[in-house]
């Protein structure tokens, strides 16, 4: 075992405030951006977790976040001539008033329904699925039983974190743009972070008068008969479109929606002000705690010049052990972050931690306890073996 990291195991209570130092700058990066993930992933949970293996929209397109991405509805049977394309059908989705039944009164106005506080008009955005079995628009996760109650007439599902904004629990009813309809199903890991959002099937979105037949369609989810060859038949699927449509697998999809996330200058503003905060806390209290640390260690370090050894080896030393100090503040931001992530998806918020944030922040980390001990060389100065004479 080397100096320095016996150094770091017999004497941590030292350590302690530099590694959570580096805790706590990872966690601030790891949360605020893990949040900004999980707000994109929330928004399209419904294709990522659908049956799809291929997606087909407009040739411009670059994700489903932010801008048109429909195609015509001719492209449907034009789909359907590849071979390996089992079911085509279209991502649709609607919107309208929502209101809960539990205790309206029509006669009331505005102002008498603010006192009683009675449940509120709010704008939902719709979902729409196919109730057909293994229908490629059902969502993966969605039990049988969600499916066969959907499928009857008139029937919605909400997510749990839109139950209270919206008024109702299982089994209430609510009025859907003037049309009576019934909570038959609460889904969970599909978070409402801003729009509050309800699933029906098509055919009820049909009876509450809201059926599209018109030219165009949402993008088009594709289900093909080898799931693995999804991104051949996509690449042969683009090439069929002859420019007039771009097909994506299912994966394709969720990295371009992920990386949208971050083309918002405001989110850019955000996590880069993190990032900068947590670089100067990080180091202010690293190269602190490390000088401290190695000022209370002088004397044996005034002792190993005595006994010949060099000042060059004993800077290695201590950027060793600011080594092992960023990877145990690396692990100790993982951990915290972990526990944060779980008691954020208790309650229904996701925190998405990609392994490639995970590898960038513990990266960043490592460097910036190297620097705060590039920052604590000059202590090494005062080990002078004449010192140890005093």
């Amino acid at each position: 075992m080397s100096l320095a990291l016996s150094t770091l195991l017999y004497e941590w209570r030292r350590y302690m405030a530099a590694v959570m130092a580096l805790a706590l700058s990872g966690l601030l990066v790891l949360a605020m951006t893990g949040v900004f993930i999980g707000i994109g992933k929330g928004f399209t949970a419904t294709i990522e977790r659908s049956g799809a293996d291929i997606m087909i929209m407009q040739p411009g397109a670059t994700s489903l976040i932010g801008g048109p991405s429909g195609v015509p509805r001719r492209f449907i049977p034009l789909a359907y001539r590849h071979p390996e394309v089992v079911e085509v059908k279209p991502l649709d989705g609607a919107g309208g008033s929502f209101q809960s039944i539990r205790g309206y009164d029509p006669t009331m106005s505005q102002a008498e329904r603010a006192k009683t506080k009675a449940p509120r008009r709010e704008f939902v955005q719709t979902v729409i699925i196919d109730t057909t079995p293994g229908s490629v628009t059902i969502p993966r996760d969605y039990s049988q039983e969600l499916v066969d109650a959907l499928r009857q007439p008139y029937t919605v599902a909400v997510d749990e974190t839109a139950l209270t904004k919206l008024g109702v629990k299982l089994g209430d009813r609510a009025l859907y743009n003037g049309r009576t309809v019934t909570v038959v199903g609460v889904t969970r890991g599909y978070p409402n972070m801003m729009q509050s959002t309800i699933v029906m099937s098509r055919d009820t979105l049909r009876m509450v008068g809201q059926s599209d037949e018109g030219s165009r369609v949402g993008p088009l989810m594709i289900k093909i008969s080898d799931p693995a060859r999804a991104q051949v038949v996509a690449a042969q699927l683009t090439a069929m479109g002859d420019g007039q449509w771009k097909a994506w697998t299912r994966q394709e999809l969720a990295d371009a929606n992920a990386g949208a996330m971050f083309e918002e200058g405001i989110l850019v503003i955000i996590i880069g002000g993190c990032v900068v905060l947590g670089t100067i806390i990080g180091v202010a209290i690293t190269w602190q705690t490390l000088r401290g640390a190695i000022m209370a260690n002088i004397k044996e370090f005034a002792s190993l010049r005595a006994l010949g050894v060099g000042m060059g080896s004993l800077r290695r030393i201590v950027m060793e052990l600011s080594f092992w100090v960023g990877l145990v503040g690396v692990a100790a931001a993982i951990g915290l972050t972990m526990l944060v992530q779980w008691f954020a998806l208790s309650n229904a918020v996701i925190i998405s931690l990609p392994p490639i944030l995970l590898i960038v922040v513990g990266g960043g980390l490592i460097i910036i306890a190297m620097l705060s001990g590039l920052l604590s060389m000059g202590v090494l100065k005062n080990s002078q073996p004449a010192d140890l004479l005093r």
